[in-house]
């Protein structure tokens, strides 16, 4: 009876955790965390010797008038559980001896079917060296893990998305072949996001000096 009335209550709690409003479950902020550092790290920069992480957030790092900013940039309000202020988003600063070679830093971003999780590897300036999903699902998620599909990215900057709106789905850079579903256009907000956060976070570049 006591076993009984126990896994009662922690059902109860289960339940309780996953309401809307209640503070550890749909509303709390959600971060996003490479699956293993070590093995992707050196995946994504061979020469690599070793790294450090970051937590960083827009509340943090600017709060309300850094999210105004941030929002202009990409052309679209942030909304749900990915995009709170207080999300944490882990940025790796990838390491050769002393010296910063490059970045890591991931997004969560709502997709299709699901959520996604787009990572950008940087160069130490802010380009782009890699990209790749952890996360993808639906029907077309083979067709968008493909080296091809990844490589269309590589050697973009901030700059190439300025003019896309993720609203309108208007002003894809030249270089990527235009996609159809919902995942694709997913994955450029996510893209874009990612580029305006780290500008912010790590690049400070044409930063209004009120957010530092």
């Amino acid at each position: 009876m006591k076993i009984q009335l126990h896994q009662t209550i922690l059902i109860s709690i289960l339940i309780l955790a996953l309401l809307p409003g209640h503070p550890g479950g749909a509303f709390a902020a959600v971060g996003c965390d490479l699956n293993d550092p070590d093995r992707d790290v050196k995946r994504l920069f061979p020469d690599s010797t070793g790294y450090r992480t970051a937590y960083l957030s827009v509340g943090k790092t600017g709060g309300e008038s850094l999210l105004r900013q941030v929002e202009e940039r990409l052309g679209d309000k942030f909304s749900g559980i990915y995009e709170t202020m207080d999300v944490p988003y882990t940025v790796y600063t990838i390491l050769k001896g002393k010296d910063t070679i490059g970045y890591i830093h991931g997004i969560n971003q709502k997709g299709q079917y699901g959520g996604l999780q787009v990572f950008l590897a940087f160069d130490a300036t802010g380009t782009i060296s890699d990209f790749y999903y952890q996360r993808l699902t639906g029907k077309d998620a083979a067709a968008m893990r493909t080296p091809e599909f990844a490589a269309q990215f590589k050697g973009l900057s901030l700059a190439d998305f300025a003019s896309y709106n993720p609203v309108t789905r208007v002003g894809i850079p030249g270089i990527i072949k235009p996609g159809k579903n919902d995942d694709f256009f997913a994955t450029l907000r996510a893209v874009k996001k990612n580029l305006i956060l780290m500008e912010y976070f790590i690049f400070n570049t044409g930063i209004d000096k009120e957010t530092r």
